[in-house]
C-alpha cells in the first residue's frame, strides 16, 4: 500500500451522495490504493463511469467485493440484509464490512448473520448529507468537521475499529463510538423525527387549497424553505429509516406531540410568558450547534455546493 493509504482496496456498494463523497474524499487524501464501486441500476453505473467515480465500476456486488479490505454498504437500510447475503461468500478473510445507514440495531440484525467468520463488521453512520442524491451529488468535503458514529458490537476486533476510525478521520470526520440502541434513539431526536415533521409540514401546505401552489413557492419564508429542503431527501431511504427505527421514532414523535399541545394551549390562552421562555430555551440550542462548528449562521447555512 502507499504511505497514506489506510486500505489497499475499498469497495462501495451503492453510489449515491455518501458513497460518491467517500470516493472523492478518499482520492483526495490518498486513503486507498484502489476504490471499486457498484450500483444496482445500470444507469447509475454508467453515470459513475462517465464522471470518473471510482477507479473501477463493477457490474455485480459479488465482483466489487473481491479482494476488498473494506466493504461499505451504502444502500437503503431495508436492502442491506439482502446485499450482505449476496456478498458474504465472496468476502476476503480479514476484511472489514461497514455501512452508512441511519439506523443501527436493524442493520446489525440483518447484516451480521450473513458475514463469515474472520470478517469484521463495524457498523457506521456519518452524520453528513444534503437533500441531493445520486452519483453526481457527492463532493470531497462533505465529511469535514462532521461526526461519524461507529457502532461495533462487543467482541469486535479493536484493530479493525481503529483502522476504520483512521479512515473516517482521514476524510475529515470527527469519530465517536456509540451503543446501537442509544444511537437509534439519539438519531430519532436529531434526524428522523425532524424529517417526518418536515414532510408533514410540506404536505399540509400541499393540502391547504386556500393557499395556492404559486403562493407557497413565491412567498416561502426561510422556515418553510428549510422544511422543503429537508423534505426533498431520498424517499426510499427515509421510508426504510422510519420502518426500521419505528419504536424510537414513535417515542420521540409522542413527546413532540405533547410539546405541540402545550404550545397550542399557550397560544390559545394568550400566555406570552410561556411562549417567550420556550423560544428562549430553544434558541440556545441553535447557538450551541453553531458554537460546536456543526453549522454556520451564514445566510446559506454553509450548504453552498462545494466543488470536488
Amino acid at each position: 500500500m502507499s504511505d497514506t493509504a489506510v486500505y489497499g482496496k475499498v469497495a462501495l456498494i451503492g453510489l449515491g451522495l455518501i458513497a460518491s463523497s467517500m470516493f472523492w474524499a478518499t482520492r483526495r487524501a490518498g486513503l486507498a490504493d484502489h476504490v471499486a464501486g457498484y450500483a444496482r441500476s445500470e444507469e447509475t453505473r454508467e453515470t459513475a463511469r462517465r464522471i470518473g467515480l471510482c477507479h473501477e465500476v463493477c457490474d455485480s456486488a459479488e465482483e466489487v467485493v473481491a479482494d476488498a479490505d473494506l466493504v461499505v454498504l451504502a444502500v437503503p437500510v431495508g436492502a442491506m440484509g439482502a446485499v450482505a447475503q449476496a456478498i458474504g461468500p465472496h468476502l476476503k478473510p480479514g476484511a472489514t464490512v461497514t455501512d452508512v445507514g441511519s439506523v443501527k440495531r436493524r442493520v446489525i440484525d440483518d447484516v451480521g448473520p450473513h458475514l463469515p467468520e474472520g470478517v469484521h463488521f463495524v457498523p457506521g453512520h456519518p452524520l453528513a448529507g444534503t437533500e441531493h442524491s445520486g452519483p453526481e451529488s457527492g463532493f470531497a468535503t462533505l465529511f469535514e468537521n462532521r461526526w461519524c458514529l461507529l457502532v461495533p458490537e462487543a467482541g469486535t476486533d479493536p484493530m479493525a475499529v481503529a483502522r476504520l476510525r483512521r479512515y473516517w478521520e482521514g476524510m475529515g470526520a470527527l469519530v465517536e463510538e456509540m451503543e446501537p440502541d442509544h444511537h437509534d434513539l439519539v438519531l430519532a431526536v436529531t434526524s428522523h423525527t425532524p424529517h417526518l415533521i418536515a414532510y408533514t409540514m410540506v404536505g399540509v401546505a400541499d393540502d391547504l387549497r386556500r393557499v395556492t401552489d404559486s403562493e407557497v413557492i413565491k412567498y416561502s419564508a426561510a422556515g418553510f424553505r428549510d422544511f422543503t429542503r429537508i423534505a426533498a431527501s431520498d424517499p426510499t431511504m427515509w421510508r426504510d429509516v422510519f420502518l426500521t427505527n419505528k419504536d424510537a421514532t414513535l417515542e420521540i414523535l409522542g413527546r413532540f406531540t405533547e410539546e405541540l399541545f402545550a404550545l397550542q394551549r399557550a397560544i390559545r390562552t394568550g400566555n406570552g410568558d410561556a411562549l417567550f421562555d420556550y423560544f428562549t430555551r430553544t434558541r440556545a440550542i441553535r447557538r450551541g450547534i453553531i458554537e460546536a462548528g456543526q453549522d454556520t449562521d451564514a445566510p446559506d447555512f454553509g450548504r453552498a455546493r462545494v466543488e470536488r
